[in-house]
């Protein structure tokens, strides 16, 4: 049995309705997870973060410090052991939240005295994502984004679970990726 004692595992969903596929294959997995572990759950299309803008060459390169709810997002994330990204597979990679959550990682590694990308070093980062479809190569974009994020943050990349599913509900037809939900966090 793997060892979860301390971890906190934040649930960052990326779709732009609620309730769909990839959701519920995230709770599927989560599910599994033993009594105790925490999880916190947040949907990204929700947040109210700024537009992202780089200023990475602009004076010092710095990025003033994120308020609101950018703030409250920075704070679960640097709080979390475990991030997964349910981001549905949308034009081949990220949906659009997913992928304004890590626009802002540049930003926050840039903000004076966060140290966020040594902070982030030693997480773990999981993918979730439901796409059309049964080819799963159509995912290898996501799936290469979020691998090469989670090197470059210096973090361990656990791999995507993936299943089968366009229209809400159709997750239940995909027996196999309900299978790999039961042992995806496991090792």
């Amino acid at each position: 049995m793997h060892d979860f004692s301390g971890r906190r595992f934040l649930f960052l969903l990326g779709s732009t309705r609620a309730g769909g596929n990839t959701e519920a294959l995230a709770q599927q997995a989560a599910a599994q997870l033993p009594f105790g572990v925490e999880q916190h759950w947040v949907r990204l299309a929700e947040m109210r973060l700024p537009e992202f803008t780089d200023v990475r060459h602009d004076g010092d390169g710095s990025y003033p410090p994120p308020t609101g709810q950018a703030r409250t997002l920075l704070d679960a994330t640097l709080e979390a052991t475990d991030l997964v990204i349910a981001s549905p597979l949308y034009w081949y990679s990220l949906s659009t939240p997913a992928k304004h959550y890590l626009d802002h990682w540049s930003g926050w590694m840039r903000v004076p005295g966060v140290d966020f990308r040594a902070r982030m070093a030693g997480r773990t980062l999981w993918g979730v994502t439901a796409l059309a479809g049964t080819d799963h190569s159509d995912a290898d974009p996501l799936v290469g984004t979020l691998a090469k994020t989670a090197r470059h943050m210096r973090m361990t990349f656990r791999g995507v679970l993936l299943a089968s599913a366009t229209r809400p509900g159709q997750l239940t037809t995909d027996e196999d990726a309900a299978l790999r939900a039961k042992t995806f966090f496991t090792p």
